[in-house]
């Protein structure tokens, strides 16, 4: 028989008396991703560990497993294993000086794209995470969290890989998340995203359409990764080219993909599966050739998103800028072939 619903706010056990715990979800906590919800209940556990345990089965939805990036709908019953979870006082230890001012030098490099009661939307550096993790203390959530205490909730509507930037929405209302990921679900928004790849990618007439189902695993160490595989899930990519380069010793595509699916690393491994691999990529590159034009990061930049303001319903059209170091790779090249205006609209 399911316990009662109950949306009050998760309360932490002691550190001496950790237990199974039941969780019905209500109407404030439906619509988070299991992972987050994990994470804001779990204060002072290390990320590495709440994962551990979503993957290992010790968490259930509704007595079934469940990925971490599972959506929580309100009457779901949560069973959260014995964690021995932190003392208020461990916690507030955790907001140290330091941490506070490495949290300041990174709001510093991440610039307000736009913002209003219901979004944070900013401009993600390369290198820094969406979120803390394993062996990282601060991303882009806890670095808000700490340099806007005044922001009573504030979570991540979708995410970048660490060295990929760019656009990325945070949302300020429960209600405004839930309408973000109702958009991203039913195929409401556009994500456009800038790249730098080896060779000279081939075009043909139109804009190419990428569609290769993709398979998500880990290798040995624990670290995620993707392959294209015929019992993967189906992705879709639309990739524009927009000006070839060369030099003597290489060539380079400068790119627009739009993303019809949003698959871990689909950009990624979409354009090693062309051959044309993006420059700097340390998971799915080619390393001889990033060394011998020297990459100094992943060529990946998110450069626009359209979406409907969950609020207002006004059509929203938020760009970043191309990065300086896009710039600066392209300037050692000489143009070959200008394909098209950056601004074209991209075919369905």
């Amino acid at each position: 028989m399911k316990p009662e619903p109950n949306s009050q706010p998760l309360k932490a056990k002691t550190a001496s008396s950790p237990a199974v715990h039941l969780q019905t979800i209500g109407p404030e906590e439906a619509g988070q991703r299991l992972d987050n919800y994990l994470l804001r209940w779990a204060k002072g556990v290390p990320k590495s560990h709440v994962y551990r345990i979503i993957r290992s089965g010790e968490v259930r939805v509704n007595k079934k497993r469940a990925e971490p990036t599972t959506r929580l709908i309100e009457g779901d019953v949560v069973r959260l294993p014995p964690v021995r979870l932190a003392e208020p006082a461990q916690i507030a230890a955790v907001n140290t000086a330091q941490t506070k001012s490495r949290a300041r030098g990174y709001s510093d490099k991440m610039p307000i794209l736009y913002e209003d009661d219901a979004l944070l939307i900013v401009n993600k550096p390369t290198g820094l995470a969406v979120h803390g993790g394993s062996g990282i203390a601060l991303g882009v959530i806890e670095t808000l969290r700490i340099t806007r205490p005044e922001l009573n909730f504030l979570e991540l509507v979708h995410r970048l890989d660490r060295d990929t930037s760019g656009v990325l929405l945070l949302a300020k209302k429960r209600s405004a998340l839930v309408e973000m990921h109702r958009q991203i679900r039913e195929g409401q928004t556009d994500k456009r995203y800038f790249l730098l790849a080896h060779g000279e990618v081939e075009q043909g007439a139109g804009v190419m359409q990428l569609k290769f189902p993709l398979h998500k695993y880990l290798l040995p160490n624990g670290e995620r990764r993707v392959r294209v595989d015929p019992n993967g899930l189906p992705s879709h990519t639309a990739l524009r080219v927009i000006k070839t380069m060369k030099r003597a010793d290489a060539t380079i595509t400068l790119a627009e993909a739009q993303l019809k699916t949003g698959r871990t690393h689909q950009i990624r491994v979409h354009l090693q599966k062309l051959g044309h691999a993006i420059l700097g990529d340390d998971k799915y590159g080619f390393e001889d050739l990033d060394k011998q034009i020297k990459s100094k990061r992943l060529y990946l930049h998110a450069h626009l998103a359209g979406f409907t303001h969950p609020r207002t319903g006004e059509k929203m059209r938020i760009e970043s800028p191309l990065p300086a170091e896009f710039t600066m790779m392209m300037s050692h090249f000489e143009s070959l072939v200008d394909k098209t205006s950056a601004t074209k609209e991209l075919n369905d």
